[in-house]
């Protein structure tokens, strides 16, 4: 999905400074780019002086914007306390949500944080998704996205909001 054009890269590494993901490295004087490690975020994109980098949309990818519907907020949590950007969240979603015309849910993932769901219920969310699995204990990036992947899919929000702390970026 992202390639980088041989011919006219140079090797100036302003993508490697563009990239927050570390998945860029510059080989005999031409980028290459670590799939695993990218995320598509296409900082890397804007920032090559050469147009030498881009993002090839997939055109055989037949969503239906219209089976997405509602406002999701990841609800971070740390050792069964909300993160106070949370709060935040589920007020501006609350905003998008009476404005689009769609419910607001909080997603949760952890474990033995049940008492959590009340107070998102109470702070504003129309519904809670929780996922309480022993794995999901302590966050980890892998397990916390296949997680919300998996709800995403299944469920099709048109917009998650997430915070912009430590795990927030990471997730």
């Amino acid at each position: 999905m992202i390639e980088v054009i041989i011919d006219k890269c140079v090797g100036c590494g302003k993508c490697i400074r563009s990239c927050a993901y570390d998945a860029i490295v510059i080989t005999n004087k031409i980028a290459e780019i670590n799939t695993e490690k990218c995320v598509l975020c296409g900082a890397c994109v804007q920032d090559c002086p050469f147009d030498a980098i881009f993002i090839r949309k997939n055109s055989r990818c037949n969503i239906n914007k219209a089976d997405y519907r509602g406002v999701w907020v990841y609800a971070e949590q740390r050792n069964g306390e909300l993160a106070p950007v949370v709060l935040e969240l589920l007020g501006k979603g609350k905003e998008l949500s009476e404005q689009l015309e769609v419910p607001l849910s909080a997603v949760l993932l952890g474990h033995g944080v049940d008492e959590m769901t009340a107070e998102l219920t109470a702070y504003g969310a129309d519904k809670v998704y929780y996922v309480n699995e022993p794995e999901l204990k302590t966050f980890t990036d892998n397990l916390y996205s296949q997680a919300l992947v998996a709800l995403s899919e299944k469920y099709k929000p048109e917009i998650i909001l997430a915070g912009a702390s430590v795990i927030g970026r990471s997730f």
